[in-house]
């Protein structure tokens, strides 16, 4: 894993190395990615790693690291490759490999919202135009995503006219371990569960970090409201008992020093737990029954695959596996 200056993850390195055994503590060797200066230290004992295979159409930078001149000519490295993979290139991995593996032409698919959900609209919208995927419709759950949809010619209807979908890929800000999420961090909550709900298959596209062990614990848990009194609503939100024991809090979201409206002109607001959400189940039936509340952010036994990206490449996990 790769750090800039401000201590944020820039990218993951996958390598593969062999070098001399040697009695010294380590060598340092650098690169550079994205202009900053990186380092790995490369433990003094005789090993191999090969680098982790990706799909032929992800692309990745290999970089031949160079010996540092201070280093002792004991420490001799015989062959030292690299290859550097930015966040970026892991979503676009995902969002293209589940497009690859799950679309078939004449399906009704379901588009996602998000940086990497916006992958695989690209990766659909690339094999309509190639002519690989015939008679393909999609319904989009923002607005985002539908202008990005049709920038490809992707041809677009609603769940009036096309009631089921055969598939749905989408993002994620929480995955557990049984598939359950939080969506709705990137404000489209309501129109992502009224869209996949309805597929006879959910895609979830992620990178590792976020797969957690419990609910709620890495952000916001979206909640949206009527602006009709959603002071009202929000204090409702913090007396739900399934969270008298996640130590709640609660703030309305905001976009450049206002409040921000949804697709559906609508508020949101985020909840913060310091624990996990211990029902996930009681949870969102007791949010759903608040009066003022339209949709929350807990998307349970909703998701059957996800595929993950991470520093040892591709997985994919599929639900009751």
């Amino acid at each position: 894993m790769l750090m800039n200056s401000s201590g944020r993850i820039s990218g993951f390195a996958f390598y593969s190395y062999s070098y001399a055994k040697t009695n010294k503590q380590s060598a340092t060797f650098s690169c550079c990615f994205k202009g900053h200066l990186h380092h790995l230290s490369l433990l003094p004992k005789t090993c191999s790693k090969s680098a982790y295979f990706f799909p032929n159409h992800f692309q990745t930078r290999l970089h031949t690291l160079k010996k540092r001149s201070q280093v002792p000519q004991d420490r001799m490295v015989t062959r030292v490759q690299m290859q550097v993979i930015s966040t970026e290139e892991l979503k676009k991995a995902v969002g293209y490999k589940a497009v690859d593996d799950h679309v078939r032409s004449g399906m009704v698919v379901g588009l996602g919202t998000g940086s990497t959900a916006y992958y695989a609209v690209e990766r659909l919208g690339q094999k309509i135009k190639s002519g690989e995927f015939v008679d393909i419709v999609a319904i989009p759950t923002s607005t985002k995503t539908e202008n990005q949809a049709k920038t490809w010619g992707i041809p677009l209807v609603t769940l009036d006219t096309h009631p089921s979908l055969d598939i749905a890929i989408d993002g994620a800000d929480e995955v557990d371990s049984q598939l359950n999420l939080v969506k709705g961090r990137g404000g489209a909550l309501l129109r992502e569960k009224m869209v996949e709900v309805e597929a006879n298959k959910l895609v979830i596209i992620v990178d590792e970090s976020k797969l957690v062990t419990g609910l709620g614990i890495t952000g916001a848990m979206p909640v949206e409201v009527t602006p009709f009194c959603w002071k009202r609503t929000m204090r409702r939100l913090l007396q739900v008992e399934a969270f008298q024991d996640c130590q709640v809090s609660a703030k309305i979201r905001q976009e450049k020093d206002t409040v921000y409206v949804t697709d559906n002109h609508n508020y949101i607001v985020d909840l913060f737990f310091q624990k996990p959400i211990p029902d996930v189940s009681l949870a969102a039936r007791q949010l759903i029954d608040i009066v003022g509340v339209v949709e929350h952010g807990l998307f349970l036994n909703m998701a059957d695959i996800c595929i993950v990206s991470g520093m040892n490449g591709i997985r994919v996990i599929e639900k009751n596996k």
